[in-house]
């Protein structure tokens, strides 16, 4: 059985790439990850936060009181003499990439047109074989238009696509106005790779306690049709390439995104749930769904059932919006 697929011009030994979580915080779980069968690893994100907070923080350091004595400058050490958050992750690449042998792609995780952006290169640098930019704009200001926004993300992913050599995925929100829109622009951008979706942490709020309180649940399988159906509908009409990415626990989930176009399917709750060894039992699961239906590669399956192939196309669109809704109230009838 031949799992092999290429995502973003990486060539990879099956389709399963574990995403960012606390799991490839680790060298030793990216080596577990690595030996129970994942041909990739997407790193845990820098977050622009930490970039701006450490280089501020360093600044103040080194040039407070400096105003007053010029020989001070000599009291402060050089800035490479700090260990900064930037400089852990630029060095945890460097650790991953010597302990594995699968490409290990890292990642950002910001909004503005900053300078964190400038740390592109330096992961590059570092080794990473690509870069996945989670562009997280939360748009609470009533002034602030979508084109703003979808302005935003076009900006960054084209000034990280011309600094780096490595090929760029961006993960995307659910919430565009025209998601195949966004996914032509980010392509046309310079953007190699889409990753659908980004599952945002939803806050909560206490009654008892009268605060707003952070909640972490994990994904479940029934939250993977929303990918499901865009990477159905984007498969062939955007080049580039497709992650499915939420709800993938099983072997069937992953097939599914297969078979609707996904090159590469990413997984995290069901890794953080049964530990990075449920990544070979899904392989293996994977692997049997295919021979019991005569396919012997990848290949073969993608895309059999995306929205330019399918012999219903409706069902991914408005269209089957009232043939689902009659089939329930006829089930509903006849109980």
């Amino acid at each position: 059985m031949n799992l092999s697929t290429n995502y973003m011009g990486l060539k990879l030994s099956n389709p399963f790439v574990p995403s960012a979580s606390p799991l490839s915080m680790d060298v030793e779980s990216v080596r577990q990850l690595a030996a129970s069968g994942a041909s990739a690893v997407v790193l845990a994100s820098l977050f622009e936060e930490q970039i701006t907070h450490e280089a501020e923080k360093l600044e103040y350091f080194l040039e407070y009181g400096t105003e007053r004595f010029a020989e001070s400058l000599t009291y402060y050490p050089h800035v490479r003499d700090f260990t900064t958050a930037p400089q852990q992750y630029l060095d945890h690449i460097t650790a991953v990439k010597g302990a594995v042998d699968i490409p290990i792609i890292a990642s950002l995780n910001g909004v503005s047109a900053g300078g964190w952006l400038d740390y592109a290169a330096e992961i590059e640098r570092a080794g990473a074989d690509g870069l996945e930019l989670n562009i997280y704009f939360l748009p609470t200001n009533p002034t602030v238009s979508s084109e703003a926004v979808e302005l935003a993300y076009v900006s960054i992913t084209k000034k990280v696509a011309k600094t780096v050599s490595i090929p760029v995925a961006v993960k995307l929100s659910p919430y565009f106005t025209s998601t195949a829109d966004m996914a032509l622009r980010l392509t046309q951008a310079g953007a190699k790779g889409l990753v659908l979706f980004n599952r945002f942490y939803q806050p909560d709020i206490d009654v008892k306690l009268l605060e707003v309180s952070p909640r972490l649940t994990l994904s479940t399988s029934e939250e993977n049709r929303l990918p499901l159906r865009w990477i159905a509908i984007l498969h062939g009409r955007v080049d580039v390439s497709l992650a499915a990415s939420t709800g993938i626990h099983t072997a069937e989930d992953a097939a599914k995104m297969i078979l609707a176009g996904a090159d590469v399917v990413m997984m995290t709750a069901a890794l953080l749930k049964h530990g990075p060894h449920h990544l070979t039992t899904v392989r293996d699961g994977l692997t049997e769904i295919m021979s019991s239906k005569g396919y012997t590669s990848i290949a073969e399956m993608r895309g059999l059932l995306s929205h330019a192939r399918t012999i219903e196309p409706a069902a991914f669109e408005r269209a089957n919006y009232i043939k689902t809704v009659g089939r329930f109230k006829a089930v509903g009838t006849r109980e």
